[in-house]
């Protein structure tokens, strides 16, 4: 049932609105208020779905609750109620982030739409939070050995920034869990994140992947396309690998870090793009430069804070701890109970060569859940989990 709440001084206009929402709809809950400090007080207590407020009012005007409103709770929608001569002040509120606004008397129609698109907008924003609760599920860091608690804590100083950021370490180490942190506790992130895996781009494809390219640039470029730089503007863009970029994809890179300027494959007109960069790789970047693989002015641009990402051999107290959330996401993936791992079994995984890092610790988990008995022991992990 949703939950309306209506603001508004004159008694005889809030009766009309709530006859026609009472009667229009019989899973339209309505609560009234009759003036903004009474209504603001509500709206602290109660969740509503939707608030429609009068603009003109004593004590406390509708400009300023939809103002405190979008401080404590943004995520619902605000319908401002207009007389004939507020209509300058109504077109204000849109500004001040109000969803609509209708007029004195109220029109039947329009208020009934505009309730019902405000109601199917607060959903969205329900849904999608829901979504990102599950997609930074994903990316949840797991632990809390030193080694992971110092990049919790960089993640916190540096995620609010704009500064770029160098991720380094061995593959399977969760380097695109950081930069999803990064993005996700960002001022930036409302706005996506952009992933580029480098090493599985053709250097001959990078740039137009990267940057875009316009019609006939080159044989297979049959009309114009945005890059990755143009799709991540406002956000995040991560370049995975970047230690295997090309030197002129490298060179391109480097011009959009210093001037936040792009230009398609093709063309020569330069387009502006605000973008925060995050980098990783798991190559060791100044050997790549002494050997002349690597732009040294570009390592130093990309490595503003640097994190390096342990290998799982460094922070073992941790494989319990992975072990146990592998276990209990591959049970949600399967649709079956999470089985349980013995101590002894534990402590044998602890002591293994996890030359694979956590890509491999989660293979082997899935393995032995597929393979093991209901609770998993020492004796399942010496027969499955060998390599």
């Amino acid at each position: 049932m949703s939950k309306i709440l209506i603001i508004e001084d004159e008694a005889s206009i809030r009766r009309v609105l709530v006859k026609i929402l009472s009667e229009e709809n019989d899973t339209y809950k309505v609560d009234e208020a009759e003036d903004g400090i009474q209504g603001l007080e509500k709206i602290k207590s109660e969740d509503y779905d939707l608030v429609l407020c009068d603009i003109k009012m004593p004590k406390m005007d509708g400009e300023e609750v939809l103002q405190e409103v979008k401080k404590i709770k943004p995520e619902i929608p605000m319908v401002m109620i207009s007389g004939h001569g507020d209509l300058e002040t109504a077109v204000n509120t849109m500004r001040l982030g109000a969803f609509d606004y209708i007029s004195k008397p109220p029109d039947l129609n329009r208020l009934l739409n505009t309730v019902r698109n405000a109601l199917d907008k607060k959903q969205l924003v329900v849904e999608n939070k829901i979504l990102k609760k599950k997609v930074s599920k994903n990316y949840e860091m797991i632990g809390n050995s030193q080694p992971i608690l110092h990049i919790k804590e960089l993640i916190e100083k540096v995620a609010q920034t704009d500064a770029r950021v160098l991720i380094t370490g061995p593959n399977g180490t969760g380097k695109e869990l950081v930069a999803h942190q990064l993005h996700e506790k960002s001022n930036r992130s409302s706005q996506p994140i952009i992933e580029v895996n480098c090493a599985a781009i053709p250097s001959e494809l990078i740039e137009s992947e990267l940057f875009g390219h316009v019609k006939g640039a080159f044989t297979s470029a049959v009309k114009d396309r945005a890059g990755k730089f143009e799709a991540a503007d406002g956000g995040t863009i991560f370049l995975d690998e970047i230690g295997d970029m090309s030197l002129p994809a490298q060179a391109k890179v480097l011009r959009a870090l210093q001037e936040n300027l792009i230009q398609r494959v093709g063309a020569d007109k330069d387009i502006k793009v605000n973008v925060r960069v995050i980098a990783a790789t798991n190559k060791d970047l100044k050997k790549e430069i002494a050997e002349g693989r690597f732009r040294e002015d570009l390592y130093h641009r990309l490595a503003v804070i640097l994190i390096k990402v342990p290998a799982l051999n460094d922070r073992r107290d941790d494989i319990p701890l992975l072990i146990n959330h592998f276990a209990q996401k591959i049970a949600e993936e399967q649709g079956s109970a999470s089985k349980i791992f013995s101590e002894g079994a534990l402590k044998l995984l602890q002591e293994y060569d996890w030359t694979g890092n956590i890509r491999e610790l989660r293979n082997v988990v899935e393995r032995l859940i597929i393979l093991g008995a209901n609770e998993i022991s020492e004796n399942d992990v010496k027969l499955f989990a060998s390599k």
